[in-house]
């Protein structure tokens, strides 16, 4: 008899770009899956590093494709570094994609102690990134929005914020606190959301490093899907117990 991989769990933690769609591409199944998955009972969790849209937006996107994501089932890079600099007292130096900027408007930026480093498309220029040089070798904390290094998209592969934030890390001489995947701690809040143990939860991305194996790191399960940014001999890296599928389509 079939044993579909989420029947084992309780949770089902998706990743979004590159499991549900590419670009503005539907993946075949994304839609199938997930109404599959609330119809036997699974807890959801959409969880994703995108930096690029705020919040609402990726909601309403999903909703044109016919996904029906809560609010509250959503859980974003950009949404974590925001509670961290709230906790913290942080006033950020942002370089950031302008899509997300007014998400922290009502954080204080001036006369920054620290510098908040995302998905700034062309925003991250010799200027800005000097900028954000500059204060981290004079002691200021770097926070790093994911530590993706490329995504994909219509346009193929793109560079992503953490090839950027290792060039900070290295050229200052300090270790970025990165919110998102594969934080474990971005992990354990998700997890704490759900109300079950983490090895009762499954994590689905494209992202063998950030997905599957922080993933792995924080306790989960976790399954790699070969859509997406996913390449030839991720597979090899895959931590003990991972799962490989060809696409969400094949999760149920």
């Amino acid at each position: 008899m079939h044993d579909p991989i989420a029947s084992r769990y309780d949770a089902l933690l998706l990743d979004l770009s590159g499991v549900l769609y590419d670009g503005s591409r539907l993946i075949a199944g994304a839609r199938e899956a997930v109404v599959e998955a609330r119809k036997r009972g699974l807890i959801l969790r959409f969880v994703t590093n995108t930096a690029s849209k705020p919040a609402a937006t990726i909601l309403d996107e999903l909703l044109q494709m016919g996904i029906d994501a809560h609010a509250d089932e959503l859980f974003t890079a950009p949404m974590a570094a925001k509670r961290y600099l709230q906790q913290q007292k942080l006033r950020p130096y942002c370089l950031i994609h302008s899509a997300i900027r007014h998400e922290f408007a009502d954080i204080d930026q001036s006369d920054p102690n620290c510098v908040l480093l995302g998905d700034a498309r062309d925003d991250l220029n010799y200027t800005s990134m000097n900028r954000a040089f500059q204060l981290c070798k004079s002691g200021a904390p770097l926070i790093g929005i994911g530590m993706n290094r490329y995504f994909m998209d219509e346009h193929g592969l793109m560079l992503d914020a953490g090839a950027f934030i290792r060039a900070i890390e290295w050229a200052a001489d300090v270790e970025a606190i990165v919110m998102g995947k594969p934080s474990t701690d971005f992990f354990a809040q998700v997890v704490a959301s759900t109300g079950v143990d983490a090895a009762r939860c499954l994590m689905v991305g494209d992202d063998v490093t950030t997905d599957v194996v922080g993933a792995f790191d924080a306790g989960l399960q976790s399954c790699l899907v070969r859509t997406g940014k996913f390449l030839a001999g991720d597979e090899r890296k895959l931590p003990p117990g991972a799962q490989l599928i060809d696409s969400i389509a094949t999760l149920f």
